[in-house]
């Protein structure tokens, strides 16, 4: 019977198992978790900074679960402006989120007396 390669280590028997281990059940449950959508919602405060166009309406709700993507989206489209014309979003006056951040995520770290500031601007406004 040859040995086994000096380099090569077994898993312990926990990690090896997979006939409903443990371990193998914490991580389905984990993975199942983090395929579930958020359905809570989210307050979102929009504000114009510069010569951009006032909303009427400056409060919405949005899904948590929803990338901000889809903000930025829905902003031009209340705005009436086409997918060429210069915008530019901030939170909090402070940072432009990547498109693919989570709004749950933004919510969590940024919120204001419990909303999301989005400034929109038609020019760079800040850094």
């Amino acid at each position: 019977m040859a040995s086994p390669e000096p380099n090569v280590r077994t898993l312990p028997s926990a990690w090896s198992s997979l006939d409903g281990g443990d371990v193998m059940h914490e991580a389905q449950e984990a993975l199942e978790t983090y395929k579930k959508k958020d359905a809570s919602k989210v307050v979102m405060r929009f504000k114009a900074v510069g010569n951009a166009p006032i909303m009427k309406q400056n409060f919405y709700k949005i899904s948590a679960s929803n990338r901000f993507q889809l903000v930025i989206q829905f902003l031009r489209k209340e705005l009436g402006w086409k997918q060429g014309d210069p915008l530019f979003t901030y939170i909090n006056l402070a940072f432009s989120p990547a498109p693919d951040d989570t709004v749950a995520n933004l919510f969590k770290a940024f919120s204001t007396d419990g909303h999301l500031i989005v400034n929109y601007s038609t020019t760079a406004a800040w850094g």
